[in-house]
């Protein structure tokens, strides 16, 4: 089975008609073709980084209602450690790959010419969101840049980023940086970085932050993301239950921040990786390491490109490939790595968050 096989048994005949919606980040464009109402949602989500149409890296057409009958053999990818429950599945074609979302049986063809989302898109646009944005993820794989598994923020001539094992609070934590008046938004969860000179440039993607409800109770600016009775039940929550509690909310960066504090690509100056813990008896601090000598820091920041890549060469990556450190040393070689350590304080980070940006 091959490429053509799958779109054969796809309708596309109803996007002929759309206008498609282009998106730029830094260097990068892709086009997205939908119908309304989620194309209509998918321009609102991703009005900062909306463009003119032309000339396109990727792209993508997204489909309501069509599935694959008979579906395939699908195949479990493994989950990372610490994580389980069956996510993702996938069948590799002849020239593509078909990844399946076993939670929403949303669906999507990756191949090199034909980019395409199916099953119920409409009810899971989130789901579409990150499709799009692997798209980005994968042409800068292809030339060379390294994902990071980081939030960051910018105020144009320094950028901090921000990783930690999964709960860690890097979220909690880059926002409380956003709370400065000179910084701007880069990403939440995933960083592209490419060698440069003297700094490597970092690049986010149109991702706003999806974010549990304990880092908008420790946020007075995020409490109107709650209504009345729900910020009572997480005040009458121990520490522990709320930090552990995992109901996402999206925040759209324009409705808290402002117009104007998004900003996709930016010079990587500081790199904070948080082992900090909670209840820890010592205060909260920020030590410049080495990260050539600290490969569980190391650990934290690199990430796997997952189920949807697809280099250059046309190959998949497999869910039991490696990830290599050495790109990610040489990318990220004249930044200024830092452990934070001591106990978790978010107060603490942010005075010091605060110097970093004077």
């Amino acid at each position: 089975m091959n490429t053509q096989d799958i779109l054969n048994r796809l309708d596309r005949s109803a996007l002929d008609d759309t206008a498609p919606l282009t998106l730029k980040v830094g260097h990068l464009r892709v086009q997205i073709r939908a119908l309304p109402p989620l194309m209509d949602e998918l321009r609102s989500y991703f009005a900062d980084a909306v463009a003119d149409d032309g000339p396109v890296d990727a792209r993508i057409d997204v489909l309501e209602g069509q599935a694959l009958d008979p579906a395939p053999d699908w195949q479990d990818w493994a989950r990372e450690p610490g994580k389980t429950g069956r996510k993702d599945a996938y069948v590799d074609l002849q020239d593509a790959r078909l990844i399946y979302k076993v939670r929403t049986g949303v669906t999507f063809l990756q191949s090199a010419d034909h980019i395409v989302a199916f099953g119920p898109t409409a009810s899971h646009p989130n789901q579409v969101v990150n499709f799009i944005n692997t798209q980005i993820l994968n042409q800068c794989l292809r030339e060379g840049w390294q994902i990071c598994h980081a939030a960051a923020v910018t105020n144009g001539t320094r950028s901090l980023a921000i990783a930690g094992l999964s709960g860690g609070g890097k979220s909690t934590s880059i926002l409380r940086m956003m709370d400065l008046d000179n910084t701007r938004f880069v990403t939440n969860d995933r960083l592209m970085v490419q060698v440069g000179t003297p700094v490597p440039t970092g690049l986010g993607i149109p991702k706003h932050p999806r974010i549990n409800p304990g880092t908008i109770l420790g946020n007075p600016r995020l409490h109107p993301m709650l209504s009345k009775a729900e910020m009572e039940r997480l005040h009458a929550m121990e520490t522990d239950e709320l930090w552990d509690l995992e109901e996402k909310h999206d925040l759209l960066v324009p409705d808290i921040y402002g117009a104007d504090r998004i900003q996709y690509s930016a010079p990587l100056t500081d790199f904070w990786v948080l082992n900090w813990q909670r209840g820890g008896a010592e205060p909260t601090q920020v030590t410049q390491v080495d990260l050539a000598t600290r490969p569980d820091l190391l650990s934290a920041i690199m990430k796997s490109a997952g189920p949807f890549y697809q280099d250059q060469t046309g190959r998949f990556l497999q869910d039991s490939d490696p990830l290599d450190p050495a790109p990610y040393l040489a990318a990220l070689s004249g930044v200024t790595i830092s452990e934070v350590s001591g106990r978790v304080d978010f107060d603490a980070l942010a005075q010091i968050g605060a110097k970093l940006f004077e």
